[in-house]
């Protein structure tokens, strides 16, 4: 496995210092944002789709580093109710999987999106429980008319262009655990995998490490970044938290930076069954820790990280 950093994080510096950062730091893959909510700073596909002379440019500052990028990111709603924000992000997903297949890049991360709950509707509608009866009329609406449609062309467009789509499951859209995962799959096939991200998982009190046993060789791409869940808010107001993420002492959760949500057996253990799920692709550092700056989280987790995964990396026995 490689461990990487996921770019966005240094979006304020120009691209070739984001690549000197992640390798001074020890990283060997990269992940770029390429559009959604992650923006566009260090990569526009259009303008590189354009430009022959600025897509090998690209390329060769990511190559004369030693460093492989390890997936292009648009996380996005291309299912969001105005048309606008759809439209955009959706072109912004095409867009990206070109790229990718131009780059000899595996792997595009994305969100499943979100609809709003009926064809009148202005803003993303997620529902989260069975009653009143309301609740899954939409969820069927919305899957039937909304989700199934848009993923079984946008997965079969990613299909002819070689490239695999990671979906990153995130409470908020369609795809956000385990089940949710298996029903967008079965509407675009084994075309689209997972993103794993534990740090979406610890907030909805699943176990990652199960998780990973179940996806298997649907784990496309994973990301390191971690969450602290604060014991005396989730028993007053459970894990469904509302409140801004820099109101730290009174949310019940919190993201943090690997280590710090969760100690090092757990980051051996999820190596040793990413390992067993027959995954050896990067590991990308994304830092949302708001109790770290950028650099303190990020370098921390870097080091974090080497200790997890030589401490689980394959070697000969002693005894050959």
């Amino acid at each position: 496995m490689k461990i990487g950093m996921f770019a966005v994080l240094l979006a304020d510096r120009p691209l070739e210092e984001a690549l000197d950062y992640a390798k001074a730091a020890g990283c060997e893959t990269v992940e770029i944002g390429c559009g959604g909510y992650p923006g566009d700073a260090h990569c526009k596909p259009k303008e590189l789709l354009g430009d022959a002379l600025a897509l090998q440019k690209f390329r060769q500052e990511v190559e004369r580093r030693g460093l492989e990028i390890s997936a292009l990111s648009c996380h996005g709603n291309p299912l969001h109710p105005d048309g606008a924000v759809a439209g955009a992000h959706d072109e912004q997903f095409r867009d990206t999987v070109r790229l990718a297949a131009e780059l000899g890049v595996e792997q595009v991360i994305t969100f499943s999106g979100c609809p709003g709950d009926s064809e009148g509707s202005k803003r993303p509608c997620w529902v989260v429980c069975p009653w009143p009866a309301d609740f899954l009329e939409t969820l069927e609406w919305q899957w039937n008319g909304r989700v199934a449609p848009y993923w079984q062309e946008a997965a079969s467009f990613a299909q002819s262009q070689g490239v695999r789509v990671a979906i990153e499951l995130h409470p908020g859209f369609v795809a956000y655990n385990t089940d949710s995962f298996w029903q967008l799959r079965e509407v675009g096939g084994e075309t689209l995998g997972v993103n794993f991200d534990p740090s979406h998982l610890f907030w909805q009190q699943m176990e990652p490490l199960v998780c990973i046993r179940e996806l298997k060789d649907a784990i496309f791409h994973v990301h390191a970044k971690d969450t602290w869940v604060d014991p005396q808010n989730t028993r007053r107001n459970g894990v469904l938290d509302t409140r801004e993420y820099t109101d730290e002492i009174n949310r019940s959760w919190i993201f943090r930076t690997v280590g710090y949500g969760h100690g090092l057996d757990f980051w051996r253990a999820l190596v040793s069954e990413l390992r067993l799920a027959g995954y050896d692709g990067a590991i990308s550092i994304e830092h949302e820790d708001s109790l770290m700056s950028v650099n303190e989280g990020f370098i921390r987790a870097v080091g974090f990280l080497k200790d997890a995964v030589i401490a689980e990396k394959p070697g000969e026995a002693w005894w050959v």
